[in-house]
């Protein structure tokens, strides 16, 4: 059991979650960075390339720091670094075993600062991609929800915490909400099918969507946000498989892996697809998977109970 620091009406913090909030903050800017190279590599090698140095995301942003600043407006600035600051906010909470659901509001709130950056400028690219980047929260926020309700329902607790140490194996009764979180995740991951608002293929016909009018530090801010996100969407994965125990520790990170790769290979398969097939496609996955998981789960604990 690790030590209390305080307590503040009836939560304790304890060091651990101190520890780990501390580490996602220093760390995830690098893991992030790192799995990003990782996918440049392997997406160079199932198209026949050599691709760039694994490192080459970290050059790349180095050199974004070294521009010259030049900025459609202050607002924008200021609302990419609050799209990163509740960004870093929602992965303190998630690697503190802290609430769930106060990390989903957080990070809804750094996507809708990020929307609002690509309406501050008149560049009608940045707008119809912050549109699209709204209609994409549409489409995934439903099944996070979901995915937390469920996690509630099989462990009792909203808090990671509680759920990455509790004795149940979480991903036994949560097939369904798995399936519908990986399913989803292609969109926050910005991955083909899926690239709607901010393309980072050459293909897309909004040239680069939202960050069209991004550059220099700014555009560095936001990179530096993605991989904080994408470190705290592949650590949902995670807890579906945790269970207290360092097997189980070993399976999470497993699947973690081989999760990534799948999206890396989802995206290097398939063209992307309109924008209305995303929230269909989307809700569908969770009105079958998400919706009828909590259906069973319900239906199983009123069955136990009598």
């Amino acid at each position: 059991m690790s030590t209390v620091l305080f307590t503040f009406y009836g939560n304790e913090l304890h060091v651990s979650h101190l520890l780990g909030a501390v580490l996602y903050i220093v760390l995830a800017p690098f893991a992030g960075g790192f799995i990003a190279g990782l996918d440049r590599k392997v997406t160079a090698r199932m198209q026949g390339r050599f691709g760039p140095p694994v490192l080459q995301p970290f050059y790349d942003v180095a050199k974004l720091f070294g521009k010259e600043k030049i900025t459609v407006n202050n607002g924008q600035d200021f609302y990419i670094m609050c799209s990163l600051i509740f960004m870093v906010i929602s992965g303190v909470f998630f690697f503190a075993g802290s609430n769930l659901l106060m990390m989903i509001f957080t990070l809804t709130a750094a996507s809708i600062f990020l929307v609002l950056a690509g309406f501050s400028s008149n560049s009608p690219y940045a707008q119809l991609g912050a549109e699209r980047e709204l209609l994409q929260m549409m489409s995934y926020e439903p099944m996070v929800l979901l995915a937390a309700v469920g996690l509630f329902m099989v462990n009792g607790s909203f808090n990671v915490g509680d759920i990455v140490t509790s004795d149940i194996f979480s991903f036994k009764y949560l097939v369904g909400m798995f399936i519908g979180y990986i399913f989803i995740i292609t969109i926050k991951l910005r991955k083909s099918p899926f690239d709607l608002s901010m393309s980072h293929h050459a293909h897309q016909e909004l040239v680069k969507g939202l960050t069209t009018e991004l550059s220099g530090k700014t555009l560095g801010i936001l990179e530096i946000s993605h991989w904080y996100e994408n470190v705290f969407l592949l650590g949902f994965v995670f807890i579906f498989f945790a269970r207290g125990q360092i097997l189980y520790a070993v399976l999470g990170v497993a699947v973690v892996v081989a999760c990534y790769f799948v999206e890396i290979l989802i995206d290097n398969g398939y063209a992307r697809m309109k924008w209305q097939f995303t929230i269909k496609s989307a809700w569908i996955v969770t009105l079958i998977f998400g919706g009828g998981n909590l259906f069973v789960l319900y239906y199983v604990r009123t069955f136990l109970q009598q």
